[in-house]
């Protein structure tokens, strides 16, 4: 790993522990839910854009509210971002929707109803045989 890219995890994770801060602690428009996070934080090697990715707890709806919400108020987060870590050039925030989360919960219901179905067809094979 070059020294320079071990740079832009460490700027990239006080980005995203400051961001966290910021969209729960500062932020009041209503479109954004009080359950957001953000999950990852990547940023360009010369630290003019940031694509920030937000988890949000809830349905489709509150996440495309949430995404617009912060997407409305990405100069006041960049505002605040800027007075709260020390950079050059503070990065314009891209802000994406992260559906790994949903994804995987997703895959566990799934996995689950299979493990399910498998053990109710064991318990009716041996009943068959009794």
């Amino acid at each position: 790993m070059r020294k320079t890219a071990h740079k832009y995890d460490r700027v990239g994770s006080e980005i995203r522990k400051e961001l966290s801060e910021i969209i729960s602690y500062e932020i009041k428009d209503p479109r954004i839910s009080g359950m957001t996070s953000v999950t990852d934080v990547e940023v360009t090697p010369d630290l003019k854009y940031c694509k920030v990715f937000i988890s949000v707890l809830g349905d489709e709806d509150a996440e495309k509210s949430t995404i617009e919400g912060l997407k409305s108020a990405a100069g006041f987060i960049r505002k605040k971002l800027a007075a709260s870590v020390n950079l050059r050039n503070t990065p314009e925030l891209n802000f994406v929707s992260d559906t790994s989360i949903r994804y995987g919960i997703e895959m566990s219901k799934r996995i689950d109803e299979i493990l399910g179905k498998e053990e109710e067809a064991k318990r009716e094979s041996t009943d068959q045989k009794d």
